[in-house]
């Protein structure tokens, strides 16, 4: 999912997270320092600095291919849509979140996958970050019925925001609202924030469709 994390700017040991990259130059997060030769701390993550949950600062840039945007393949299954549609509609009724944008969030981030983990340490169906799910009291983020009302809530909350503007709401999603508001409330101009963005939008249109709630072009025209 999305880059958004938790940043403390004190000491390191004031945190209880850490993301690091390797000697491979990909990046690592645990919730525990590393003295290894080859990992440099990159950003130290505070989850009981409640206040600075959702400030965003810009990863350094690192060649990856953030799961998000992995093909879907076999992964993406009539099965396992199957097996969480129930679930995704009670989660919709629950937060007021539409179904349809649900299952296109769930098919860009983890492709079904509860147990997909991202290149920044993003988890689970909706790809929560550690501080994202503290926030929304996910104690599990591989438990799917936990992670998708935290990220359908989360989700919620970015529409009510962003006076439901949906690009805008995605954006703040993957990026974090912060981003969003710092950059004069339009998406953040990083290149997988603005893919991530389009590539949801033509997953809600293709589940609108489905759903026989709209048409893909009248859902896209009206974005």
């Amino acid at each position: 999912m999305a880059a958004a994390i938790a940043v403390a700017v004190g000491p390191a040991a004031a945190a209880n997270g850490f993301l690091y990259r390797n000697a491979d130059g990909q990046l690592e997060y645990t919730d525990k320092e590393r003295t290894d030769p080859g990992y440099t701390l990159v950003r130290s993550v505070d989850l009981e600095d409640r206040s600075r949950l959702t400030i965003v600062q810009q990863l350094p840039p690192v060649p990856h291919r953030p799961i998000a945007y992995q093909p879907i393949g076999k992964s993406f299954t009539s099965v396992s849509r199957q097996t969480l549609t129930w679930m995704i509609e009670r989660t919709a009724l629950e937060t007021r979140v539409s179904p349809e944008l649900l299952h296109a969030v769930i098919r860009a981030e983890s492709g079904y996958n509860s147990t997909a983990v991202s290149h920044a340490g993003a988890g689970g169906l909706m790809q929560l970050m550690p501080g994202t799910a503290e926030r929304y009291g996910v104690r599990d983020r591989f438990d799917p019925a936990q992670n998708l009302r935290g990220g359908a809530t989360y989700l919620r909350d970015l529409m009510q925001m962003f006076d439901d503007n949906l690009p805008l709401a995605l954006a703040g999603y993957n990026a974090g609202e912060n981003a969003v508001i710092n950059n004069g409330y339009k998406i953040p101009p990083y290149a997988e924030t603005r893919e991530y963005v389009k590539r949801v939008l033509q997953y809600y249109a293709e589940e609108r469709l489905r759903s026989g709630t709209g048409s893909s072009a009248s859902v896209l025209a009206r974005q």
